[in-house]
Order: C-alpha cells, then structure tokens, then sequence
C-alpha cells in the first residue's frame, strides 16, 4: 500500500511525546515503550518531532536521536512514521533531508516561524520541501504559534504536487471549511487526506460528510495529541465510524453526546482554562499515571501543570471511563 492510500484509509496517528528522566535527559526505555504502546494498540503512523514531541528538541540536541529511537522501535509494525519539520526554509530544509535519510515517510509542516510572512513566500517554502518529502500541511490555531490562512492559500497550497494530506487545526470551524472547500474545488479530493487536528470536535469532524461544488468530502482520520493518550480507544472509535459511514446510516444521536464528553476531557488534558500552557504536561500526566512514564517533566522546566489542573484531570478520569482505553489493552515493557 502506498502512503497515499495508507492516509487515505483513515489512520489514527498519535502525535509521539518526549520521555525524560527528573534530570530532563531522554529516557530511552520510556520512549521507545510509548511507540510500541501506540502499535500495539493499532495506531495507523506516528508523528514525531511535533509540538506533543517538544520543539525545544532542536536546542537540546535532541530532534535525531529521537527521530531515530521511534524509527528503531516502529519498523517492526511496518506503517508510516511523519516527522515534524519546523523553522524557516533552510532549517527546515536540514530537517526534511535528516527525515528523509532516517527513512521516515512524510514530513509535517508547522509554519509557526512564518506568522508574519505573506503567503507566496509560505507556498514557496513548501514547494521546496515537497521536493525532500511528501507534505502534510498543517494548518494551526494561532493560540498556539499558528495563524490564519485564507481560502486562496489553501487552493494554491493543493496544486502542489507531492502534498499527500492536510491536518486541519485551526480550532475553528469557520477555517476548517475553507479546507475543506478549497479541496473539493481543487479537483484532488481523491487524492489528498483530511485529518483532523481540532481537538475541540474531534469525532464531529470524523462523523461529518461535507459537501461543496457537488464533491463530498470526510476527514479521513486524525493526528492529534489527543490521541497520545487513550490510543487504543482511539482506533476503535474510528473503526465504529467508518462503519457507520459505509452502512450509510443516520449516526446515532449518542455519538453527539460522546463528542462532548471528549471535548470536556480534552479541555482538561489541554489546559484550555489556561490558555493551553499544561497541555503537553497533562499528556503526560496521563500517561504517568498510566504507568507508561515516569513523570510529567518537560524540557522547559517552566512547563508543567496548571494550578488546578490536576484536579480537572481526575474530574474526566472520573467522568468518561468510556473513553480510555480498554483494561486489555497493552503496557509494554
């Protein structure tokens, strides 16, 4: 199977976190653990080198020997793995060629270092890096380091050859659309994948069908940092829906109801409260208490959970058992 079709399938693809010992060093057991966690649990790819990865990687010396250990440990499950590539066009040019000798498949673009540039010069960007790799574009809030794009960008940004797949981010459903618009007018809507990103509305946008100059469209899957956690029930919330869009039957009202709870518990893990500052941490701390990390420390010792946040995350664990993982799933050692 191709990488087009892979996407095209719809995947669950788990953005990879970064485990460190209390010193802030790698801690190689935890990470290549959490990467067979995710294949094992049936994740479709990987994402590694991403914001859930920690950008600050790159100052630490970090962005290959991690690139590296995921690749080591998720060869084995014979799927894709998408590198996050990051920086102006040089650094990211040095970027895409390490991902590319590593043998990663694809590579996904965070353009936060091109907030303020005019959009010819980010289409520029990425027919350079389209020439190294297969491209997911990424379209990010800018909440977090993103910014707003607008239709005409994502028109011209399709007639880019060698882009493979869009993760649509922006937590807007406004934006979202015009994704979703400009693919179906771009004449590529069967060979370009839609993913998710919106943490907000994550299994709405999976259980939509959109439809626009007579094309109709379905994000095919997600990559999310959401999905770090929970994986297994990930997968199996994606494979109920792709059977219900291939039965063609109405989607039952309790997938509404189920949207909202995600999204309750999401708000939690990401710290929306605080303007998403624990988000990487409450993944973590998720995952410690899962017992797949040894702490919450990231490589910013400033970043760590909110004041109150530890409190939101034992409300949702509480809450929606539904949404974590089955009791079979595995921990690998």
């Amino acid at each position: 199977m191709t990488l087009r079709e892979h996407l095209l399938s719809g995947l669950v693809i788990p953005a990879h976190p970064l485990a460190l010992t209390a010193a802030r060093t790698l801690d190689e057991d935890a990470q290549c653990a959490l990467t067979r966690y995710y294949g094992h649990s049936g994740a479709g790819a990987i994402a590694v080198g991403v914001h859930t990865t920690q950008f600050a990687i790159r100052d630490h010396g970090l962005l290959e020997p991690v690139l590296q250990l995921a690749l080591e440990q998720w060869r084995p499950f014979r799927r894709p793995a998408i590198a996050g590539v990051c920086g102006l066009t040089p650094q990211a040019i040095r970027e895409a060629e390490l991902a590319a000798r590593l043998g990663y498949d694809a590579a996904l673009l965070s353009l936060s270092a091109f907030r303020h540039h005019p959009e010819d010069a980010i289409l520029d960007h990425v027919r350079d890096l389209a020439t190294i790799l297969p491209i997911l574009g990424f379209y990010l809030q800018p909440a977090v380091g993103g910014r707003v794009l607008s239709y005409d960008f994502w028109r011209r940004f399709l007639t880019i050859p060698n882009i493979v797949a869009i993760k649509i981010a922006p937590f807007h459903r406004y934006h979202t659309l015009d994704v979703v618009r400009a693919l179906a007018a771009s004449g590529r809507a069967h060979d370009i994948a839609l993913y998710t990103g919106n943490d907000d509305n994550i299994l709405n946008d999976l259980l939509t069908t959109f439809e626009f100059h007579g094309v109709r469209l379905r994000m095919a899957g997600g990559l999310l940092g959401q999905w770090a956690v929970w994986t297994r029930r990930a997968v199996l919330l994606l494979e109920q829906i792709k059977s219900l869009h291939a039965s063609a039957a109405p989607i039952p009202p309790h997938w509404l109801t189920l949207n909202a709870q995600l999204t309750d518990a999401n708000a939690a893990l990401f710290d929306v409260a605080n303007h998403f500052h624990g988000c990487i941490a409450g993944i973590h701390e998720v995952l410690r208490r899962e017992g797949r990390l040894g702490g919450i420390w990231c490589l910013d010792p400033n970043e760590s959970l909110s004041p109150g946040q530890s409190a939101e995350i034992d409300r949702v664990l509480r809450a929606y058992p539904q949404l974590q993982d089955p009791t079979t799933t595995p921990c690998p050692s």
